[in-house]
């Protein structure tokens, strides 16, 4: 998409992101990870405004963040601990920080966020080079459903009540596996058309990227609750882990 860069979510999506992207699952991803991080040193990439972020520092976890946005960052700063959270400006594609790190978390599709399938490599790469040995990379990423487009578009109601709609419109490019859309919000007599550009990936294209990395597959589940991930889960979160040395 023209003139969209790495900068362009926070941009667009800032002001109205806590109250239009809140996937439901907070409580129990944050268990989860938690439980996974246990007393290591742990790096949130895209972190956005902390929804993942405060909740686990909030129960002691040594968490600091990485990202690109200014705008989100602001909005992590008004919330309470966010002025005491360790951020670091910059895309998460270098993970620009000092490791190592026990853990490594990119929840809510983020990683497909990077619009090439050489930064998503390349952002496997650096992940790799800031884990501590026996150290472990976690992502949250939807299973990708080509069956949905009819002649590669589809339009998705997103939220609707009864003064408000929210509904995506979408482009497919299966060859590039990319979705090109426009989100358009109307709440009164006020209307927002902002952009969304994303490069899928599927489960087992990660886990060649992972291993490229020198990071090998240690669990994988079809939601936060451990479900068993099948071939019928629309989303996985998938766990990787850097050898011991």
């Amino acid at each position: 998409m023209d003139g969209y860069g790495p900068e362009s979510f926070g941009q667009f999506y800032a002001q109205e992101y806590d109250t239009l992207h809140d996937p439901g699952t907070t409580d129990v991803s944050v268990d989860r990870i938690a439980r996974l991080a246990g007393s290591g040193r742990v790096l949130e990439l895209a972190v956005g405004t902390g929804r993942i972020a405060l909740p686990l520092a909030e129960r002691g976890i040594r968490i600091e963040g990485i990202e690109i946005s200014p705008e989100m960052v602001a909005k992590l700063r008004t919330k309470p601990g966010g002025a005491e959270l360790p951020v670091t400006i910059g895309d998460m594609e270098d993970v620009g920080v000092s490791g190592p790190f026990d853990l490594i978390l990119l929840v809510f599709n983020t990683l497909f966020n990077l619009t090439t399938q050489r930064a998503q490599v390349r952002l496997f790469q650096n992940v790799a080079r800031c884990l501590a040995p026996g150290g472990a990379f976690l992502v949250e990423a939807f299973v990708p459903d080509p069956a949905r487009f009819r002649g590669h578009q589809d339009v998705r109601v997103r939220n609707l009540t009864l003064d408000s709609v929210c509904f995506d419109g979408i482009l497919h490019d299966p060859v590039a596996q990319t979705l090109t859309m426009q989100r358009l919000w109307a709440t009164g007599d006020r209307t927002r058309i902002v952009p969304l550009y994303l490069r899928y990936a599927w489960p087992s294209e990660l886990d060649l990227m992972a291993e490229l990395a020198g990071l090998r597959l240690r669990d994988r589940w079809g939601g936060w609750a451990d479900e068993p991930f099948t071939r019928d889960s629309r989303m996985h979160v998938s766990v990787w882990e850097r050898p011991e040395m």
